[in-house]
């Protein structure tokens, strides 16, 4: 198993959870690969433990073969005699007599498939909860699962769950600083450019950011990890949106490929997909948020710092949209072995995919631009991407990231991916957004640049900016 990475706050809280004299119901939920159950490892390692899977439903899986599943886990695990069950009641009443004493944490993993099959698997877990699992107060139980849209309405929002879980935790992508402890020793001799390039592709997920060979250059490892007939990520997509949405897949692919282009609101969203903005759609649009693909960001008010009701969703997930704008036009050349080399920047609206790819990043880690800021978190009225729609009265304007405090100050945040130092047509293209942006008179504005391969004397010079953030200082603690 490789070395664990980040996720300290998490080990924190359940650690806490750990050391209370009471049964704990943790309901852990996050994308495929963003290291759930590698969490629930690690915090476990020195404890008495005990994991069961469910099996991906497929046409074939029935309620049968997903309890079989996890008797032959239980016996594997345990020592139990391997038995027939037919009931989930009698299947967790044998496990309650293994964990019935003492400190142990139980994982439920993929808790959406275990109980995909039978409609009262989750009230019979709920009465082995009540009646059995929380007699022990030193135990821990676990569900976790990648269909956040499945835990949100079974679990989370579920009156039969209602005020037993102890935590609800959804894992995001790792921080940047602590992607960069993937290149280990080699963390200080590669550029912060070079790691942009990679983390363009894998973004911020855990298990994409094991398969990188710090000893190769990025152009290699992307080859590698995409664009050879074997490689791990050249069908991942299609895996992990089979494994999360079932049988509707092709449905939310047919929208994250439109958001592939640019943030765009529900109606046209809609619309560019052939549907009708309905409470289905926006049940589609929820299930990609929750998942972790797509982000919904709300534009406000800056004379009030209130949201609005106006808002637009982007593709958040770096690895998905690399492979729908890059990958998956060119399968057919992968699975002959054509990409033999790879030259990024020759490959088609490379600049244009690429600064999408660095404001998801930026974005990502919005808490350590605020760090570099010197903002605290208690200061902000709003943060987020910002939006203003054209009127008679005012032109639009789209602002990458905008921080609205209490001191009455905005800082308008231009992102700029550039292969080159970036010169003065960045200090243009700022003023020309602030003409355009409507500020009330009270507010002041502070234009901030974020760049990742440098700026140019000029730049510097003209002290337009009154913050210019390095990408690499995002990559440091």
């Amino acid at each position: 198993m490789t070395k664990f990475i980040g996720r300290t706050s998490e080990l924190k809280a359940l650690r806490s959870l750990l050391e209370k004299n009471t049964a704990s119901l943790v309901v852990l939920q996050g994308r495929r690969r963003i290291g759930k159950s590698r969490l629930i490892e690690e915090f476990a390692k020195n404890e008495k433990f005990y994991v069961f899977s469910g099996i991906p439903p497929t046409k074939e899986t029935t309620k049968q073969s997903e309890l079989n599943e996890f008797a032959k886990q239980l016996h594997l695990q345990t020592g139990l005699p391997e038995v027939q069950a037919d009931d989930w009641s009698k299947l967790f009443l044998l496990l309650f007599e293994k964990v019935k004493q003492g400190r142990v944490i139980v994982l439920f993993d993929e808790i959406s498939w275990m109980g995909s099959k039978d409609p009262d698997f989750l009230g019979k877990l709920k009465n082995a909860w009540d009646l059995s699992f929380k007699k022990n107060p030193k135990l821990m139980l676990v569900l976790c699962g990648s269909v956040s849209s499945w835990i949100e309405k079974n679990i989370v929002s579920s009156s039969g769950f209602m005020g037993r879980p102890s935590l609800y935790m959804t894992l995001d992508e790792l921080k940047l600083n602590e992607c960069n402890q993937f290149w280990h020793e080699h963390h200080k001799a590669i550029s912060a450019f070079e790691k942009f390039k990679i983390l363009a592709v894998t973004g911020g997920v855990p298990r994409y950011l094991e398969l990188i060979d710090p000893k190769l250059s990025a152009e290699e490892n992307i080859r590698q990890l995409c664009f050879l007939k074997n490689s791990p990520l050249a069908n991942e997509f299609e895996h992990i949106f089979a494994d999360i949405f079932s049988h509707r897949s092709d449905t939310y692919k047919k929208i994250v490929e439109q958001l592939v282009k640019r943030p765009t609101m529900a109606d046209e969203l809609a619309k560019s997909v052939g549907f009708t903005r309905t409470g289905t759609f926006d049940d589609y649009l929820n299930d990609l948020v929750l998942g972790g693909f797509v982000s919904r960001d709300y534009t406000w008010h800056l004379n009030t710092g209130k949201i609005s009701k106006l808002s637009q969703y982007r593709l958040k997930d770096n690895y998905v949209r690399f492979y729908l704008k890059y990958v998956l036009p060119n399968k057919a050349k992968i699975e002959k072995d054509r990409y033999q080399e790879i030259a990024l920047t020759l490959l088609p609206g490379w600049e244009t995919i690429m600064g999408l790819q660095f404001e998801n990043l930026v974005l990502n880690n919005h808490a350590a631009v605020m760090n570099r800021l010197n903002i605290k978190p208690e200061e902000v009225v709003v943060d987020n991407p910002f939006f203003q729609r054209p009127t008679t009265r005012q032109a639009g304007c789209q602002i990458d990231y905008l921080i609205q405090t209490q001191f009455d100050t905005v800082y308008i945040c231009e992102m700029k991916f550039s292969r080159y130092p970036i010169g003065m047509s960045v200090v243009h293209e700022m003023k020309n957004k602030l003409n355009r942006l409507k500020v009330p008179r009270h507010i002041s504005r502070r234009p901030v640049l974020i760049h990742v391969n440098g700026v140019t004397d000029e730049v510097l010079e003209a002290k337009y900016f009154f913050h210019i953030i390095d990408f690499g200082d995002l990559l440091i603690k």
